[in-house]
């Protein structure tokens, strides 16, 4: 078997390179969809990508690099990946803050099918608004053990900067799908177990729903929950108990709640 061919190194000190402006177009959606890629700021989530088999096409480093950095950029070049380093100055404009992480890498993006996801509960989100709770409910199902997460049409990316960051490197370890809903609908219909959603006017307590070897828990919207059309596909709505004045959970807090409940004789302290 040939091994890859060993990455390119540059470095670049003007915010004005192309190769420069076309990482930092990456913090836009539609750049995102045109090229396919995306960006994971900062050295552990780039070492979470590689240790789950994701080599990046590219990274952007601090010059002079630390030796953290110097070693990993030995092992992506070996791989195949492009490495460049880059002024300080530089590196505040690709990561579009300052005082940025050391090193930025460019990745393609990787979505699942929801056919190949297994057995276990799929957490399914409704139009997802914002990218910090899609990407702190990717961390919570793969910390969960979930069989994967489903984004069901209009919602916020999962691979923009901030949803990668609140992922923690759960991006890179979770299988991740996006559907629209009458596809979905005919995917929960075809997939053995039950589909349940959560709802202000589910009668069943989440508590008390017999464990399943195969369930989809599916979440509505931070603004109005699920749509009535998503409600009536459910097998089951449920509703999580709450004692104070709030009407309602965070998204990311009750798909945890939730997805903890489903799965609790399931887990072990091990």
């Amino acid at each position: 078997m040939s091994q890859p061919r060993s990455g390119s190194v540059k470095q670049v000190s003007s915010t004005a390179n192309p190769l420069i402006k076309a990482v930092r177009a990456l913090h836009q959606r539609k750049a995102r969809a045109e090229t396919g890629l995306f960006l994971a700021e900062g050295h552990k989530l780039i070492v979470d990508a590689l240790e789950a088999g994701w080599i990046p096409t590219m990274i952007v480093a601090l010059d002079p690099p630390t030796e953290a950095v110097s070693a990993l950029a030995a092992k992506v070049r070996a791989l195949g990946a492009d490495v460049v380093f880059a002024t300080a100055a530089v590196m505040e404009k690709v990561a579009r803050r300052e005082n940025p992480q050391t090193v930025i890498g460019v990745f393609e993006q990787q979505l699942a099918d929801p056919k190949a996801m297994g057995p276990g509960t799929i957490v399914a989100l409704e139009e997802p608004r914002d990218p910090g709770n899609v990407g702190t409910i990717i961390r919570t199902a793969d910390a969960l053990g979930a069989a994967g997460v489903i984004l069901i049409g209009s919602s916020a990316d999962p691979f923009g900067v901030e949803a990668v960051r609140a992922t923690m490197g759960s991006i890179f370890h979770m299988k991740l799908a996006r559907m629209e809903a009458d596809a979905f609908r005919a995917f929960a219909a075809s997939r053995k177990g039950p589909l349940i959603g959560t709802h202000l006017a589910g009668s069943v307590d989440i508590r008390t729903v017999t464990p399943g070897a195969s369930r989809i828990l599916l979440m509505g919207t931070e603004q109005s929950g699920l749509t009535e059309r998503m409600a009536a596909a459910c097998d089951t709505l449920v509703r999580i108990p709450m004692a104070g004045k709030a009407d309602s959970f965070n998204l990311a807090i009750a798909t945890a709640i939730g997805l903890y409940e489903l799965r609790r004789g399931e887990l072990t302290a091990g």
